[in-house]
């Protein structure tokens, strides 16, 4: 067994690795990121198809409201700086983000089928790569 910590051995490279032209990918997780897309965007375009599993009863029993976004930039923080703020800065490197969400929402019509897990036990999060006869399964 191989252990994962995100430091020093990151899950995403091995994917890289791992992940080739006619994989079959199942996941069951909490959530989906379209940043984890983005890193994986290559792979991802290529393999043959993706199984997702929401863990949770996702978009079943779950009605939570939806949040109005909102940026506050304080106006002496603002004009202290010449280069931009922490807050602009962090918008700025944002603004790709339409973008990865459109390219996104593609693959997922090509690719994706999403379930949700709708009983009320409780579903561990795993991810699955199965390329020809070989088989890795990632565990939290």
């Amino acid at each position: 067994m191989e252990v994962f910590n995100n430091i020093n051995k990151i899950v995403k490279d091995d994917l890289v690795q791992v992940i080739t032209p006619g994989s079959r990918v199942s996941i069951a997780a909490a959530c989906f990121s379209i940043y984890a897309y983005k890193e994986l965007k290559r792979q991802l375009s290529q393999i043959d198809s993706l199984r997702f599993i929401f863990t949770s009863p996702t978009f079943v029993a779950e009605k939570s409201p939806k949040e109005k976004r909102e940026f506050y930039i304080p106006r002496l923080h603002r004009e202290r700086s010449l280069y931009g703020t922490e807050f602009e800065v962090k918008l700025r490197n944002e603004l790709t983000q339409k973008a990865i969400a459109k390219e996104c929402a593609e693959w997922i019509r090509r690719k994706v089928r999403f379930k949700s897990n709708s009983t009320q036990e409780g579903m561990g999060g795993f991810l699955n790569v199965q390329t020809g006869d070989q088989q890795l399964t990632y565990m939290p």
